[in-house]
C-alpha cells in the first residue's frame, strides 16, 4: 500500500475463499516503492523479495518465506546491500525456486552502472552466495531504466535470465556470454522447462520461443506476459489503451 506495507492473501482451492495473511515486511513502511516478486515451490513454500529502505532509507534487497500452513512470514532478511548505498530504486526484483535452489535477480547501482546481478542460494534462502553480475557489458546511466527483466530456473537447475541494457534485450545464463534477443524494453521470461521470452519493441509486442527459435509479432500494447498452457499452446496477456487483452497462439 502507499504506506509501504506488503499485503498477501492465500486462496483455499477447495472452498474458493481468499484469506489474508500477515504483512510480509516486518518493519512498518519499509517498502514504499511497491516493487516485489513472489514464487512458490512444489511443497507449497512461498518466497518473496522486494526493495526495502529500513534503517537508512536506501533501497536494499530483502527476502522472506512462509508456508501455506502459516499466517506469518519469516523474519525478514537483507540479502544484499550495494557497497555504494543503494540498488536501483525503480526496477522490480525477480525470484525463482527449483528444488533447494533459490535465485534472486535485481538491478544494481555500482560505479554509476545499472547492471543486473544474481543472488544464489542452495538451501532455499537460508544463506546466499556473493552476488554475481550478469552479462559482459555495463550500462552507465544516471537515471533508473524502470526495467527489471525476468528469471526462471528449471527442474535440472538450469538458470535463464532476460533483461534490457541500452535498449537491447539479452538472454543470459550465469558465467556465459549474453545473447542479444532483440531491441526494446519490458522483457519477461516464463515456462522454465521450455522458456518463452516476451518484450516491447516500441509499441509492438514481441514473443520468442527459445526451444524452436520461433518469433511472433503481436498487436500493439504494453507489458506483455505469456505462459504455456497444459496443451502446449501459448496464452498471452497485455495492456492497451486502458484495456487488458489476451490471445492464444
Amino acid at each position: 500500500d502507499k504506506n509501504g506495507t506488503i499485503h498477501t492473501f492465500l486462496l483455499e482451492h477447495q472452498s474458493g475463499i481468499w484469506s489474508k495473511k500477515n504483512p510480509i515486511n516486518d518493519v512498518a513502511g519499509s517498502a514504499p516503492e511497491g516493487l516485489m516478486s513472489l514464487t512458490a515451490d512444489s511443497k507449497d513454500n512461498f518466497y518473496a523479495v522486494w526493495l526495502d529502505i529500513r534503517d537508512d532509507r536506501k533501497n536494499k534487497i530483502c527476502y522472506a518465506f512462509t508456508t501455506d500452513q502459516s499466517t506469518n512470514w519469516s523474519k525478514n532478511k537483507i540479502s544484499y546491500q550495494s557497497p555504494e548505498g543503494t540498488v536501483c530504486e525503480c526496477c522490480k526484483p525477480s525470484i525463482a525456486v527449483s528444488n533447494s535452489n533459490l535465485l534472486i535477480m535485481f538491478r544494481n547501482w555500482i560505479n554509476e552502472s545499472r547492471d543486473l546481478y544474481l543472488l544464489t542460494s542452495t538451501d532455499r534462502g537460508r544463506s546466499f552466495k556473493a552476488a554475481d553480475k550478469l552479462g559482459n557489458g555495463t550500462w552507465k546511466l544516471k537515471g533508473c531504466p524502470m526495467d527489471g527483466g525476468g528469471l526462471v530456473i528449471n527442474s535440472k537447475n538450469v538458470i535463464s535470465t532476460v533483461w534490457q541494457r541500452e535498449g537491447s534485450i539479452y538472454l543470459s545464463q550465469p558465467n556465459q556470454q549474453e545473447e542479444k534477443i532483440g531491441s526494446g524494453r519490458n522483457c519477461s521470461i516464463t515456462d522454465p522447462e521450455s522458456p518463452i521470452i516476451s518484450w516491447n519493441e516500441g509499441s509492438h509486442l514481441k514473443l520468442k520461443e527459445l526451444a524452436t527459435g520461433k518469433e511472433y509479432e503481436l498487436a500493439e500494447g504494453m507489458f506483455i506476459k505469456a505462459i504455456r498452457t497444459a496443451n502446449g499452446k501459448i496464452l498471452c496477456v497485455w495492456e492497451n489503451e486502458d484495456k487488458v487483452i489476451f490471445a492464444r497462439l
